[in-house]
């Protein structure tokens, strides 16, 4: 009896250690994410698509150093741009939304009619030398664009055509 005592004695006492007065801690366990510092979140939140920069500034390379829009659009010249971005353009670009490029609605609020144009006219430079040009690249999976060969008339009229794009 003394014996069987002693052995439940020791069981229950065994038994209020191992359950008594131990604080759970978080193991950390396999994880296939990748923790970020507060350092790598800053510099996301502060990074920009280079589609939604604005310079107004640049002008680009190319052809085009100096372009004047007129306050009224020429409508004529949207339905000769709006012919040739169909044509010309639409196996990648759509007009309001990202597609294998950028959308060119409200462009112009993003950059300058000049960058616009020799982007148009002069894509295969500007993606080498002009700083925004390559980060359009970069952010859209190294895809250039294609130079269509247009003439400086045709671009204008996309231009133009960009110009009802809301």
């Amino acid at each position: 009896m003394k014996k069987t005592l002693n052995i439940a004695i020791i069981l229950f006492a065994t038994l209020l250690i191992s359950c008594g007065g131990k604080e759970e801690k978080k193991k950390e366990g396999f994880s296939y994410e990748k923790k970020a510092t507060t350092e790598q979140k800053a510099k996301k939140a502060e990074s920009v698509p280079a589609s939604k920069k604005i310079d107004l500034d640049n002008k680009g390379i190319g052809p085009i150093t100096s372009l004047a829009l007129p306050s009224e659009i020429d409508q004529g010249m949207v339905t000769q741009g709006a012919d040739v971005f169909k044509k010309m353009c639409t196996a990648c670009h759509r007009p309001d939304k990202k597609f294998i490029g950028p959308a060119p609605n409200n462009i112009l609020d993003r950059r300058s009619p000049e960058w616009v144009m020799n982007m148009i006219l002069n894509p295969d430079e500007m993606v080498k030398k002009d700083p925004l040009a390559k980060a359009l690249l970069i952010e859209f999976n190294g895809s250039p664009m294609a130079n269509q060969n247009l003439s400086e008339e045709d671009a204008r009229a996309v231009l133009e055509y960009f110009r009802t794009l809301k």
